[in-house]
């Protein structure tokens, strides 16, 4: 039988999260000359928040939404790791000029800063202090900030690192599962590795790669590979141990290392490719060889460490009985083109395959089960992220159809897919598992990365390139081309009261002045938007949710005349729609400086929903990447949102 060691520990079912904070809500920004690392929690509530954007722009409430209150954020800052060599590079990076951050510490409080760094980890907006101005005033300087300011955000959610802070082998003998210097003993456990016979590394998702190496070189001094005669031990050649290791790894293509790869094929670790965000033929068998492989080997003296991450659902797709591959395609296309979120789409999801909803558990049982989560959805609700192979299942099957029904979705899923939804809410007993359900009685999740972390690496690194960093959330959702109008009416209502000597012209920016005294400033958010495809029109254009909210965003800027105001916006994975660019950044001169762009192509561009082209053509010919409308990272190996920045001056 399995060992978990410390008497603190009530219950194996346990579902480890960190702290709450309130990450969706703006806090105060308001400079402070005090202390340099002082941190204002105080916070306006959301009713507050609301009633600004109402002032703001009124319609655009319609469609857009900020999310609930509190987000988990875990409390490490990856960037302490030395684990450095592992991280990937962007393409940008290389050619960012990086400004040096801003030192006005003073000596004396030296003490009080001390004591203040373990809060600083977890806020979600910064209070400022008096800042020395940014060197450059023009807008290829901002563009610079803000890819520098992206780039952080990406590598502060680094999958690798994050396994590392919360997977630890420790004495040779005890595996801690939660972070070290957590000093609750609720979110830490403990397992003595000699109990276990095998090891079963499953990960899925767009960083499942990554954070699968991070697995099974953390056990490689306890391990042996299934492939090779040789086992692994420590420097100090401890006594070896019998663990056999084995697993699935699937990844999206083109996301997976040589390094990786070779690295989990020698614990005999297969590394499958799958599509995503439509599965295919290889999610299907991707999919069943992971389920083939928890059951076959199920057993008390089994550890299964299950990897999650964004992307999960489409790589890990197995149909349920009655369904077809096809079933799932028609409906996954169905989902993405009715601008329905992420969270509603998992709802469904979990109803139509065979691996979701806790049905991976119930697959590993009675195995010991460890699932880590990188989340990408927001509010990181732990059944939702990938649909929630391994945790109990919230939702219901009413829910699923309700969200159908809302969507007006009836006429376009596939008859069989209607029927099994139908189907289950007639049934007496749901076929999920819930959580009293004994399958989670040996299985503990542990949240080691989200949204909020990426946007928290962005207020720095914005605060330490000068600007006053507001964050205004890690939860905003809403149609792009309507939250791009957002950021610019908050950009128009700063810069007019910024660059007066006066008290905010009006009531409807004093909020918002408050948080911000001066410029610059940084407006960071964090989220998924989404972009409805209209039922009435025929071809669709190439672009993506982060593209098509920089395109409105640049038309805006340019209307309005904003001068001195960059918007850039990506997703942390690297990939914004079926493209190869991660996201875009525009101002007011990127639709009229390029030669091949005008106002009556980009407008066309925004309807038919075909940024990319338009933008990157306005691109051609320009070797800077500051100087180039989309943002191109390459995979990243990450993924948890979207971040997006505006900078103002």
């Amino acid at each position: 039988m399995f060992s978990r060691l410390g008497s603190s520990i009530k219950s194996n079912n346990k579902f480890i999260t960190p702290p709450r904070v309130r990450s969706n809500i703006i806090l105060n920004a308001t400079a402070s000359s005090s202390s340099s690392s002082s941190v204002s929690h105080s916070m306006y509530n959301k009713r507050r928040w609301l009633s600004m954007l109402v002032l703001l722009e009124p319609r655009i409430l319609n469609s857009a939404a900020v999310g609930g209150a509190s987000a988990f954020v875990p409390h490490c800052s990856y960037s302490t790791f030395s684990s450095s060599s592992h991280r990937r590079s962007f393409a940008f990076r290389s050619n960012i000029h990086c400004h040096q951050p801003c030192n006005n510490n003073n000596n004396n409080s030296s003490s009080s800063n001390s004591n203040n760094n373990n809060n600083s980890n977890i806020v979600t907006s910064l209070s400022t202090r008096a800042m020395s101005t940014v060197t450059s005033n023009t807008n290829r300087s901002m563009k610079q900030d803000a890819l520098q300011i992206i780039h952080k955000s990406i590598q502060a959610v680094d999958p690798y690192a994050a396994v590392k802070a919360h997977l630890r082998l420790v004495d040779d003998t005890l595996l801690r599962v939660g972070e070290e210097k957590d000093t609750a003993t609720a979110t830490k456990s403990y397992y003595n590795i000699k109990e276990y016979d095998k090891i079963v590394v499953i990960a899925f998702g767009k960083a499942s790669s990554a954070m699968a190496t991070a697995v099974v070189q953390q056990l490689s001094d306890t391990t042996t590979s299934t492939t090779t005669t040789t086992t692994t031990t420590t420097s100090s050649s401890k006594e070896q141990r019998p663990q056999e290791t084995m697993g699935v790894c699937i990844c999206k293509d083109g996301h997976a290392t040589k390094e990786e790869i070779s690295t989990l094929e020698a614990f005999h670790c297969s590394v499958l490719e799958a599509s995503h965000p439509v599965p295919d033929e290889r999610s299907a068998f991707a999919a069943q060889q992971a389920l083939e492989m928890v059951q076959q080997h199920a057993s008390p003296q089994t550890m299964v460490i299950c990897c999650i991450s964004g992307g999960g659902s489409a790589l890990f797709c197995k149909p349920q009985v009655g369904l077809t591959l096809h079933d799932l395609q028609e409906t996954n296309e169905a989902l993405l083109d009715s601008g329905m979120t992420i969270q509603d789409m998992n709802v469904i999801r979990k109803r139509l395959e065979q691996g979701k909803g806790g049905r991976l558990a119930r697959a590993c049982h009675p195995s010991q089960l460890i699932t880590l989560v990188l989340s990408d959805v927001l509010g990181d609700p732990l059944d939702l992220i990938a649909s929630g192979p391994t945790v109990p299942d919230t939702s219901t099957p009413k829910d699923a159809l309700e969200i159908v029904k809302r969507y007006q979705l009836e006429d376009k899923l596939p008859n069989q897919v209607m029927a099994v939804l139908e189907q289950e809410v007639l049934a007496s007993k749901d076929g999920n598992p819930s959580s009293d359900h004994p399958v989670f009685a040996q299985a503990q999740t542990v949240l080691v990365g989200n949204n909020a972390l990426a946007v928290q690496a962005a207020a720095q690194e914005a605060k330490e390139l000068g600007y006053h960093p507001v964050v205004l959330g890690t939860q905003i959702e809403g149609e792009a081309k309507e939250i791009a109008k957002m950021y610019t009416r908050m950009a128009l209502h700063l810069k007019k009261d910024g660059e007066s000597s006066s008290s905010p012209s009006s009531s409807s920016t004093t909020m918002l002045y408050s948080m911000a005294p001066s410029l610059p400033v940084a407006l960071i958010a964090g989220g998924e938007t989404t972009v409805s495809l209209e039922s009435s029109m025929g071809s669709i254009g190439k672009g993506g949710r982060n593209q098509e909210l920089a395109l409105s965003a640049a038309l805006d800027l340019q209307s309005l005349g904003l001068e001195n105001v960059v918007l850039a916006s990506a997703g942390t994975d690297g990939t914004d729609g079926p493209t190869d660019a991660a996201g875009a950044m525009v101002d007011a001169h990127t639709i009229t400086s390029g030669d091949e762009g005008t106002l009556e192509e980009a407008r066309k561009a925004l309807d038919n929903h075909d940024a990319y082209p338009f933008l990157d053509a306005l691109g051609n010919g320009k070797e800077r990447p500051e100087d180039r409308p989309l943002i191109k990272t390459g995979p990243t190996g990450t993924n948890v949102a979207d971040v997006c920045v505006t900078l103002i001056r």
